[in-house]
């Protein structure tokens, strides 16, 4: 029986299938050169608010762990809500099938953000696996994506790696073993996050995280990902030496987001 992981790239590979082509050159330059909407890098904002726990905000109107969380949410609503609270990245989920998302959702925050004049890092939050993906990230406004060690061999990875390199994006290195981190480090990544939760089964344990954050050198931006639902959760992974938190459930049932995400940089 194949794991979830297996099961939603398997579905991601015949998704994308349709628009995937080869990419030249010359339209790699042409997208490097290309006054994109939110070109701050998420590992230079990092930087600058080292000395309070950082929060990347994700938009995800449902997953096939949780279920709907709120589905019928508009992507720009919730944006705004995170960008009062001083979230120093959103992340806005673009697969449809299994979390309710679109492309589309990252271009109205990015819009968003153009016209409140606010220089935020916007993730591209999917499941990378191909060099189009990365193409229609640029276009949307995206400054970093996703790599998920899990989902791709080595050379998935070095290709996608050096096509963001290209246009000017960060990568975020998702890993959940040491065997997983021991491979993303062979790509010297500037942000790697823990995710607490176990893309075979679904089951998330903070645990992962402490058990592997202080494994992650400290020239590297480390974030915890998944799991932290409340200030205890958020302190824990402080605790583990987390740059930042990835938290999305959570904030997407808060009454008041903007609270949530304040309280957590108080801590």
């Amino acid at each position: 029986m194949k794991d979830r992981l297996e099961e939603i790239m398997d579905w991601k590979r015949k998704e994308i299938e349709p628009v995937v082509r080869p990419v030249s050159d010359q339209e790699w330059e042409r997208l490097a050169a290309r006054p994109y909407a939110n070109p701050f890098l998420l590992s230079n904002v990092l930087k600058t608010h080292e000395e309070r726990l950082s929060v990347i905000a994700e938009i995800k109107r449902r997953s096939p762990s949780a279920g709907p969380i709120a589905e019928g949410i508009k992507a720009e609503d919730q944006a705004i809500r995170y960008i009062n609270g001083e979230a120093e990245c959103l992340s806005i989920l673009t697969d449809e099938k299994f979390f309710g998302g679109n492309i589309r959702d990252l271009w109205d925050v990015v819009e968003l953000l153009e016209q409140h004049n606010r220089k935020i890092p916007c993730l591209r939050k999917d499941f990378m696996i191909h060099p189009i993906q990365i193409v229609e990230a640029v276009e949307a406004g995206a400054s970093v994506i996703l790599i998920i060690v899990r989902a791709l061999n080595d050379d998935e990875i070095r290709v996608l790696q050096e096509c963001a390199t290209k246009v000017g994006l960060d990568c975020l290195f998702e890993v959940h073993t040491e065997g997983e981190l021991e491979r993303a480090l062979k790509f010297d990544p500037k942000i790697v996050g823990v995710n607490n939760r176990d893309l075979t089964r679904f089951v998330t344990d903070l645990a992962m995280s402490e058990k592997l954050i202080p494994k992650i050198p400290d020239t590297i931006f480390k974030v915890s990902e998944s799991g932290i639902f409340n200030l205890e959760d958020a302190e824990r992974a402080r605790n583990t030496g987390a740059d930042a938190v990835l938290i999305g459930q959570a904030l997407m049932e808060a009454e008041d987001p903007e609270e949530f995400i304040e309280e957590i940089h108080r801590l």
